[in-house]
């Protein structure tokens, strides 16, 4: 009888070899630290400037940064499109007037709050943490339901969402102020927390998309049978990538609301709702830097807009542009770049300072 003997393979190739610990973050750290840079360099050449108009402006770029980037850590994952979350940024406005508002004021045009809140005045940043937290909380609870919906009837109800949220605000007039103004918001001019603001929404949207979860989302967003199949819980992942989504878009509108010192239900809407996506789609759904690079590229055509339906001395003439060109204008822009370039600027690409050679 002859015995046939395997052959000894050497250690490293018996077993099977393990990713080095942190290797997908080194590999891919220079994105948010980049795109984090871009921010930090914009501030600062506005605050060289000294021009108070031009850092308000920019200070609406920092928050649309925050916002676009959380509606990217659940569309850019999950590749299910939500009209929903500006609702979000409309719960975490109103908490942050709720939580810094003088409480003589807050008596007299808010008397349907809690006593205990009646009595609260928060610094804009732990208001701003406390509104994100509220947010994300409604958030899960919201996600518990709408997450095991998929494609077209999961968008419509999240907009069902938007709707809802607004309705209860427009109307609930002894502690939202129903479609008047809630005046009072501390206004906060300075433009680091805007940019500290936005650079943690970044960083938060990395770690996210690097995340077991993150991983699994993305798998199933690109092959959900595949993913099904392979333990993958989808309603669950997208749950918490919705509930760190809501989150973020909480803290957008903390900061909405500390930028201009005013809230209305109608300001949280339709009309922000628009140019939020718009700006998603021309960066690129399913990638962090489309969604920062499309919200500065559209923000520096928008304020040319402005300036423009403003208009513009020309001699011994003003030419102005007709109004509402604004939004005409970036319906043609996401129109051509969705025929040119269905998947935005940038893609499903990150910026980075190298590519690794797939040879290596």
């Amino acid at each position: 009888m002859t015995l046939v003997t395997s052959p000894i393979l050497p250690a490293e190739l018996a077993q099977p070899r393990k990713p080095a610990p942190f290797s997908l973050a080194r590999r891919t750290i220079m994105t948010p630290i980049l795109l984090s840079l871009l921010i930090i360099v914009i501030a600062c050449l506005t605050v060289m400037t000294g021009s108070k108009p031009f850092n308000q402006a920019v200070i609406d770029v920092f928050v649309r940064v925050t916002l676009v980037v959380g509606l990217y850590i659940f569309i850019g994952n999950s590749g299910v499109l939500s009209f929903g979350h500006i609702g979000f940024t409309c719960l975490g406005a109103y908490a942050a007037a709720w939580l810094t508002i003088n409480p003589i004021m807050k008596k007299s045009a808010l008397p349907g709050l809690p006593q205990w809140l009646l009595e609260t005045r928060l610094p804009y940043w732990e208001s701003a943490a406390i509104a994100a937290v509220f947010a994300g909380v409604v958030a899960l609870i919201f996600g518990r339901v709408l997450m095991r919906l998929s494609g077209i009837a999961a968008s419509i109800a999240t907009f069902a969402v938007l709707a809802m949220i607004n309705t209860i605000y427009s109307n609930w007039e002894d502690v939202t102020g129903a479609t008047s103004s809630v005046v009072g918001i501390p206004i906060v001019r300075t433009i680091w927390p805007y940019m500290i603001a936005a650079v943690i929404a970044i960083f938060i949207a990395w770690a996210h998309a690097i995340s077991r979860s993150g991983l699994a989302l993305r798998a199933a967003r690109d092959e959900p049978t595949a993913a099904a199949a392979s333990g993958v819980d989808i309603p669950k992942e997208r749950l918490v990538a919705f509930t760190i989504s809501g989150a973020v878009m909480g803290l957008g509108g903390a900061l909405m609301a500390h930028s201009i010192g005013v809230v209305t239900p109608d300001t949280f809407y339709l009309g922000l709702t628009f140019i939020t996506l718009s700006m998603l789609v021309v960066g690129g759904m399913s990638s962090l830097s489309g969604a920062v690079i499309g919200v500065v590229l559209l923000s520096a055509l928008i304020q040319a807009l402005r300036m423009l339906e403003a208009g513009v001395p020309v001699g011994s003439i003003t030419l102005a542009l007709p109004k509402g060109l604004q939004e005409i204008a970036l319906g043609v822009i996401m129109i051509v770049i969705l025929a040119l370039r269905p998947a935005g600027l940038i893609g499903n690409r990150e910026i980075t300072l190298f590519r690794r050679s797939h040879n290596k």
